[in-house]
C-alpha cells in the first residue's frame, strides 16, 4: 500500500512538472528581458508644441474638470485648443480629455461625470452617443513583444446612437458600431457590429443539481 502512494505521489509530481514547463508561454520571458530605460515612444506624435501642450493641461485642471466650471463652457473650451465639437453638447464635471486637438464629436452627445477620453490617438463620438459615469476610451497600448515595451496605439470611434455605458472600457483600434452598447463594467477589445450589445461577464446561475430542494437532503 506505502508502495502504491509512493508511485502515485511521484506521478502526480511528474505531471505536474510536465504541466508547468510545458505552459510557460514566451511572455515570461519576454518579461523577464524587458529593458523600460529603452523605451523610445517611437511613431506616438503629441500633435502640438510643448506650450501648447502645458496650457491644455493647467486649463484641463484648474478649470476644465471643476465642478463649479459651467457645463457651457467646456464645448468652448476644447474648441478653443482645437477639438471639432458639435452643436447641444453636455460634459458633465471631472472628464478628462489628454489631447482636445485629436477629438471629434458630434451634436447632442452626453460625456457623464468622471468619463476619461485618453486619446494619444484621435477619437471620433458621433452625434447622439452617450459615454457615461467613469467610462474610458483608451487608445493607448504598448507591443507585448517589444524588448523596450514601445507604443502601439490606434484610434477609436463610436458610431452614431452607440452608448458607452457607467465604467465600460473601449480599448484602442475599436470601433463601436452605430446603436451599439458597450455595457456597464464591459472591455470592448474589437469592433462592435452596428446594434450589439457587449455585457460583463456575469457569474453562472445555479443549476438544478447544486440547488437544494427543501426537505430534500443534497
Amino acid at each position: 500500500m506505502a508502495q502504491t502512494d509512493a508511485a502515485q505521489t511521484a506521478s502526480a509530481q511528474t505531471a505536474s512538472a510536465q504541466f508547468t514547463s510545458a505552459h510557460i508561454s514566451p511572455a515570461h520571458t519576454e518579461a523577464a528581458q524587458r529593458s523600460l530605460r529603452g523605451f523610445t515612444g517611437a511613431g506616438y506624435d503629441k500633435g502640438r508644441p510643448l506650450l501648447h501642450q502645458a496650457a491644455w493641461y493647467a486649463a484641463l485642471h484648474l478649470l476644465f474638470v471643476k465642478w463649479w466650471f459651467p457645463a457651457r463652457w467646456r464645448p468652448r473650451l476644447l474648441r478653443a485648443f482645437g477639438a471639432r465639437v458639435g452643436e447641444r453638447v453636455l460634459i458633465r464635471r471631472g472628464v478628462r480629455i489628454h489631447w482636445p486637438w485629436k477629438l471629434d464629436v458630434g451634436d447632442d452627445v452626453w460625456i457623464g461625470e468622471d468619463a476619461w477620453i485618453l486619446n494619444l490617438e484621435p477619437v471620433t463620438i458621433g452625434s447622439d452617443c452617450c459615454v457615461s459615469q467613469s467610462a474610458l476610451l483608451c487608445t493607448g497600448s504598448h507591443r507585448r513583444r517589444s524588448a523596450t515595451f514601445e507604443f502601439d496605439n490606434g484610434p477609436i470611434r463610436l458610431e452614431p446612437g452607440s452608448w458607452v455605458a457607467a465604467r465600460a472600457v473601449v480599448l484602442r483600434g475599436v470601433t463601436v458600431g452605430r446603436g451599439a452598447v458597450v455595457g456597464a463594467g464591459a472591455i470592448a477589445h474589437r469592433d462592435l457590429a452596428p446594434g450589439a450589445v457587449l455585457t460583463a461577464a456575469a457569474p453562472a446561475a445555479p443549476t438544478a443539481t447544486t440547488m437544494p430542494v427543501k426537505g430534500v437532503a443534497p
